[in-house]
């Protein structure tokens, strides 16, 4: 018997999700390649799934895992789709929604407009809670990638992030520097690399090189690292419009000791049944 599965996005970062309570699903790290394939499977950038709750507080439990296999923390615009997912699949008529996730809970709002706001929760910039390995927090970073010297700030959106500013993003090389920042010693989970265009405090441009995928059309805890980098270099507003290649998505941050806010879309494209 196959596997009921739907296919959904949310500004063209695409998932695979599925519903463990009704099924079992193995996400094995085969599975998961299979799953990405874009040629020969489904095709994704991550694979969802909506578990049971852990704790009698929550009403889900949460799970994502990247096109190579390797499990994450969080995913700003998965955790879209998986409120969108679960309310057309009926599996509650809750319009706020308490969901567990590896790195603690989050609470997803679906607004009327059919928007879905989604507290990110607090971004944490000690080295530690990254991680990443420096003496101590800073508010910028020197990061030696073959030879030369980058600019970068570090924070932790319940996954590990880089930002640079760069002036001219169209004409960065973000498959290529990504990826030597995604597999920096300096970060020993890896990390994701978000390059940020500052086109004035109110709204940037962001392309995000993710670990275990590449660069993606959007990535939505990269969107929050963007802003939060940016407020704390002076750079940003508390209310930034973020535009990816996929889409634009809104983040919020008017109290910089308090929770980051993301608004966005989740789209469902169609549903099948997959052969493991």
């Amino acid at each position: 018997m196959g596997l009921r599965f739907t296919k959904m996005h949310g500004l063209g970062n695409d998932f695979v999700v599925f519903d463990t309570l009704r099924q079992r699903v193995m996400p094995t790290p085969e599975l998961c390649r299979r799953l990405a394939d874009r040629h020969f499977g489904v095709g994704c950038d991550q694979i969802l799934l909506v578990e049971q709750p852990r704790s009698p507080a929550m009403d889900f439990y949460y799970r994502i895992f990247n096109a190579d296999g390797s499990e994450v923390e969080q995913c700003g615009n998965g955790a879209r789709c998986f409120a969108r997912f679960v309310t057309d699949k009926g599996l509650t008529a809750k319009r706020v929604l308490c969901v567990g996730t590896a790195v603690g809970d989050i609470r997803l709002y679906l607004e009327e407009d059919g928007l879905v706001r989604v507290d990110m929760g607090v971004p944490r910039f000690e080295p530690e809670r990254i991680p990443f390995v420096a003496d101590a927090a800073a508010e910028h970073y020197p990061l030696e990638v073959e030879g030369g010297t980058l600019d970068i700030g570090a924070v932790s959106m319940g996954n590990p992030h880089a930002v640079l500013r760069v002036e001219d993003l169209a004409a960065t090389p973000v498959p290529t520097l990504g990826a030597l920042i995604e597999s920096h010693a300096r970060f020993p989970r890896r990390v994701n690399a978000g390059f940020m265009q500052v086109l004035d405090a109110s709204n940037i441009r962001l392309r995000v090189y993710e670990r275990g995928v590449g660069e993606t059309l959007a990535c939505g805890t990269g969107a929050c690292a963007a802003v939060a980098v940016g407020r704390r270099w002076g750079l940003l507003a508390e209310r930034v419009r973020v535009n990816l290649p996929g889409g634009e998505l809104v983040i919020e941050w008017p109290d910089e000791s308090g929770t980051i806010w993301m608004t966005g879309p989740a789209v469902s494209v169609f549903e099948g049944e997959f052969e493991p």
